[in-house]
């Protein structure tokens, strides 16, 4: 009996103990669901764009792609007809191509010129703000009005990209009139355009390196391109792959340049998918087999971004 009224306070006390520990593990459950409310509250207007503007469009792509609408009211269903005859249209295979092309010429050489760019940026020297704020503008310019500027520099008689070359003794080029420079032309536009968004990313991510490490491998006697390979470039891996998607995304996007400059001229060589939907589309008339198209493109898009995310992440863990 002694024994069982000496334990009835440990077990009272052990009793108690397991009561406070239940009480904030139950205030900490109420906050997680709090916390977590508060989240989807806070995401709700982004989901919202994203269901309305993105995923009701593509599925109703996905759908029309498989009818013959062309605005008039009257359709139908006829399945797999519209990819069939993409897939033997001259234009449509012209357009795959020059957009193919177009991405793995701009991709690559914009992300590597940015990150020149901001490497020099980075550093201590006067006149920073001003060069800034000249590789930054063509972001903020209408694409309008690059591409205007853009067709008097590659203007066969009076234009600035022939005057430079007569001095260096080359002869004058037809540039976006000749089937054969005129998509070369318009990927340059594409770089230069782009380089200013991607070298402030560059430059942030440039900015938030350790400062310990560097000043580590500086003491260790690290040469220039030392610190570089083994302490900038891992750092930087985040914003490689940041500025690696946007630029898919906006290279498979590009439709400004080509409807002013060139028309997908001369000879759809400089035809991309996104001016091949429009016509398709707005000058055909036939939704249905644009629709298709697009279904085509977000499944290449898709697979860029597939492919460069895989590298990106190759390359971090190498």
């Amino acid at each position: 009996m002694s024994t069982l009224k000496d334990t009835k306070p440990a077990v009272r006390a052990a009793g108690a103990a397991n009561t406070r520990a239940a009480r904030p593990a139950g205030r900490k459950s109420r906050l997680t669901r709090q916390q977590s409310r508060a989240g989807w509250l806070f995401l709700a207007p982004a989901l919202l764009h994203s269901t309305f503007f993105l995923a009701v469009p593509a599925l109703a792509a996905i759908f029309l792609s498989f009818t013959n609408y062309d605005f008039s009211g009257a359709w139908q269903m006829i399945g797999t007809e519209n990819y069939v005859e993409l897939f033997q249209d001259t234009r449509f295979q012209a357009a795959f191509r020059n957009t193919i092309l177009y991405t793995l010429a701009v991709v690559p050489l914009s992300m590597g010129l940015a990150l020149i760019i901001a490497l020099g940026l980075n550093q201590k020297i006067r006149g920073l703000g001003f060069f800034r704020t000249v590789y930054y503008l063509p972001v903020v310019t209408a694409t309008v009005a690059v591409a205007s500027v853009w067709l008097w520099i590659y203007h066969p008689g009076a234009g600035l990209a022939n005057a430079v070359g007569s001095l260096f003794g080359l002869t004058r080029s037809e540039w976006l009139n000749d089937p054969a420079t005129a998509l070369p032309a318009l990927i340059a536009v594409g770089i230069w355009q782009g380089l200013g968004a991607k070298m402030i990313v560059y430059l942030a991510a440039l900015q938030g390196v350790s400062k310990e490490l560097l000043e580590a491998a500086n003491l260790d006697g690290a040469n220039r391109w030392q610190v570089f390979r083994n302490v900038i470039w891992p750092a930087l891996g985040p914003a490689h792959y940041f500025v690696l998607i946007t630029a898919i995304v906006q290279t498979f996007q590009v439709f400004d340049l080509v409807f002013v400059m060139t028309k997908g001229g001369p000879v759809n060589s400089t035809t991309v998918l996104t001016f091949d939907i429009y016509n398709n589309a707005f000058e055909g008339l036939r939704l249905g087999y644009a629709s298709a198209e697009t279904v085509i493109m977000l499944i290449l898009v898709a697979a860029f971004i597939y492919l460069g995310g895989r590298s990106q992440r190759k390359n971090q863990d190498g």
